[in-house]
């Protein structure tokens, strides 16, 4: 019988995908392990491989289709000794899936028909609308109260318009509101109490809509670029982050002589192997590279900090799995050095230029962004002196770094230039609070102003 390809879940939180390009096309055999398509993720473009032998009897879902779901039928594989042309026509069990999203979407869309009949029999109340309500004022017309008489009515929960009123012009007075109270008469109904409880709701109100936002500029004046995953992906998780978690943060200086001198000594004495392009040496530092590995060894020293926040327990975790953001075009993704604690400079090095690299092109796998026990983000190169980052979820700090630049400070009592370099820690306050927050950035500042011990 016919085989369904459907769109796989290529990392745990992937909803839908886009199917960015057919290695096979209709006809073509496949065997378990040939790669039969590409699609992009919000991180990353990912082949697919075949799991069943047989003919690609159809292709269901076009190359270049967007917001394909995961699990929706994208081909049909007929079997060994089954007729291609017949499976691709008792494709109908499938069909349904591939259009489940559509129907979906019709329906969702139902409740915007409702109104049309409603608006339709809307001119049958209208007649009634001219009949005065009781105190002699129209549906919406000004009711006349004195404001004695309102006040009353609002703690009895009387409705003065309701109320016929025995003051000048009909106004409604003390006297009116006590009679009604007395009679039992006149309560006002639980629509009517709404608007006086709206102002306690308004701190929830929701975004503005796209409409609202377009109104305020002149038409003309804007093109629109559509979202593409990654952003939509980003949004999200910063949304997340930034409501569910209770951020903290904590910022020091930390002075970089000492650190810049020693990379230029480990750079000058870095080995150099052969090329097409000639000799170049096998590794090339930055003070990043140094970055990664000081917050991983201080991470280390003060293992309480190297947590992940969970309602039920607290994760501690056993190594320092270091996550760097890394812009790309569109949006950042967060490549981790794992065990970066355990690793050297040369090996971070040369580990980050390669994810680096295929971050930009979305090369990477899903295990090589995924997790992570904490983050890195530098701005440095951009000139920026100091920021704050937000947490990206499951870990609980992370750190922004600032540009190196030279500055007056105090030594011994006299005023010296040093390179001074501004970062500020980020952290769950449930995981991590100010004192351990502070000795984690106290440990990190140990590292750097004294950049040898990352060398034993």
């Amino acid at each position: 019988m016919p085989i369904n390809i459907t769109m796989p879940a290529l990392s745990p939180t992937m909803e839908e995908g886009n199917l960015a390009k057919w290695l096979v096309k209709e006809g073509d055999k496949v065997s378990p392990g040939d790669v039969i398509a590409e699609i992009e993720t919000d991180k990353a473009t990912m082949e697919v491989e075949a799991v069943d032998e047989g003919t690609v009897a159809k292709l269901v879902v076009p190359a270049g289709t967007e917001g394909v779901k995961v699990n929706a039928v994208i081909a049909i594989l007929a079997g060994e000794g089954e007729d291609a042309s017949a499976a691709a026509k008792a494709d109908g069990a499938a069909a349904p899936k591939a259009e489940a999203p559509k129907a979906e979407a019709a329906k969702a869309e139902a409740p915007k028909e409702a109104p049309k009949p409603a608006a339709a029999a809307a001119p049958a109340p209208s007649k009634a609308e001219p009949a005065p309500v009781a105190n002699g004022h129209a549906g919406g017309e000004r009711v006349f109260a004195s404001p004695l008489a309102r006040r009353i009515a609002k703690d009895a929960g009387v409705d003065v318009a309701a109320l016929s009123g025995s003051g000048p012009r009909g106004r409604v007075v003390k006297a009116d509101v006590e009679a009604a109270i007395a009679s039992g008469g006149a309560k006002a109904a639980p629509a009517a109490k709404a608007p006086a409880e709206a102002p306690a709701a308004a701190p929830a109100a929701k975004p503005m809509s796209d409409d609202q936002v377009l109104k305020l500029f002149a038409e003309g004046s804007y093109e629109l670029v559509p979202h593409d995953n990654m952003r939509k992906t980003i949004a999200r998780r910063l949304v997340e982050a930034k409501s569910t978690i209770p951020h903290f943060y904590l910022t020091l200086d930390c002075e970089l002589d000492a650190l810049l001198a020693l990379r230029t000594q480990l750079n000058a004495a870095a080995p150099v192997k052969k090329t097409d392009k000639g000799e170049v040496p096998v590794y090339k530092l930055s003070v990043n590279d140094m970055v990664i590995k000081a917050m991983a060894m201080a991470l280390m020293a003060v293992p309480d900090a190297n947590a992940s926040w969970t309602d039920s327990a607290m994760v501690r975790h056993k190594h320092a799995d270091v996550g760097v953001a890394v812009s790309i075009p569109g949006g950042l993704i967060t490549p981790i050095i794992r065990r970066a604690d355990e690793k050297t400079l040369s090996t971070i090095s040369n580990e980050m230029k390669d994810l680096a690299s295929r971050a930009r092109s979305r090369k990477l796998k899903p295990e090589e962004y995924q997790g992570g026990t904490t983050a890195v983000s530098n701005l440095g190169m951009f000139g920026v002196k100091d920021f704050a980052a937000v947490i990206n979820p499951p870990h609980a700090t992370i750190l922004a770094v600032g540009a190196g630049e030279e500055r007056a400070v105090v030594k011994n009592g006299e005023i010296k230039i040093a390179t001074v370099m501004s970062v500020t820690l980020s952290t769950d306050h449930r995981a991590v609070d100010g004192a351990l927050g502070a000795e984690l950035l106290g440990a990190f500042k140990r590292m750097i102003e004294n950049p040898m011990g990352m060398l034993v």
